[in-house]
C-alpha cells in the first residue's frame, strides 16, 4: 500500500490525492473571479527535473484548465528560501507585468511570497490572489490565511489503514484510490482588480 501515486502504479494498491484535479479546481477558482493572468510558483527545480508525479500532475492540471479558460499561465518551479521566492517573483513580474493571481504549491514559498508581495506594494486579495496547494494548517497560519486545496494527509493515512486491513482479512487490493480536491475560501482570493 502506497500513499502517493508513482509514475506506473500497474500491480499497486495506491492512496492519494487527485493532484490533476487540485490544480484545475485552483483556476476554475481563479477564473470564476475574474482572473487571466495566472502565475504558477511551483516545487524546486529538481522536483519537476526527476517528473516528481504529484508535481507534474498537479502543472497539468493547471494548463488544462487554464487553457479551457482562456487564461494565461506562467510557471516558474521555485526554490526554498526567501531568496530564491524574491528572485522567482521578480522573474514573474518582469515576464508578465499583469498577473493578477498566484498559485502556489510550495509550503515553504507561501509566507516569504506574501511578505515580498506585501513590499512590491502589492496587496493580497487587493490587488493580486494567492491560492495554495497546502496543508490545511499552513494556509490557516499564514499572515494572510490563504484560499487553498488541503493536502489531506490523515485522511489519506486513513483510507490507506483501512485497504491494508481490508487485504489482509482477505478483501480485494483496491487498485488507486484519489481523493477528490476541495478548496476553501480564505482571504487570500478575490475579484480581479479593476
Amino acid at each position: 500500500m502506497l500513499i502517493g501515486l508513482p509514475a506506473d502504479p500497474g500491480g499497486l494498491s495506491c492512496v492519494g490525492l487527485d493532484f490533476t484535479a487540485a490544480g484545475a479546481l485552483c483556476v476554475e477558482h481563479l477564473a470564476g473571479l475574474g482572473h487571466r493572468e495566472i502565475a504558477f510558483i511551483g516545487e524546486a527545480p529538481g522536483v519537476y527535473e526527476r517528473h516528481t508525479g504529484f508535481a507534474e500532475r498537479t502543472l497539468a492540471g493547471l494548463r488544462s484548465a487554464a487553457g479551457t479558460h482562456g487564461m494565461r499561465l506562467l510557471h516558474r518551479p521555485c526554490a526554498s528560501g526567501w531568496t530564491a521566492v524574491a528572485a522567482t517573483l521578480g522573474r514573474v513580474l518582469e515576464e508578465r507585468p499583469g498577473t493578477t493571481a498566484f498559485v502556489v504549491q510550495n509550503e515553504a514559498a507561501t509566507d516569504p511570497l506574501l511578505a515580498l508581495l506585501r513590499q512590491q506594494r502589492l496587496a493580497v486579495p487587493e490587488d493580486v490572489s494567492v491560492v495554495a496547494i497546502c496543508p490545511d494548517q499552513v494556509a490557516a497560519q499564514a499572515p494572510v490565511s490563504l484560499t487553498a486545496v488541503t493536502v489531506p494527509a490523515q485522511d489519506m493515512g486513513r483510507r490507506a489503514v483501512e485497504q491494508v486491513v481490508a487485504m489482509l482479512d482477505g478483501g480485494e487490493t483496491a487498485g488507486t484510490v484519489l481523493l477528490a480536491p476541495e478548496l476553501t475560501v480564505r482571504a487570500s482570493s478575490g475579484p480581479v482588480p479593476r
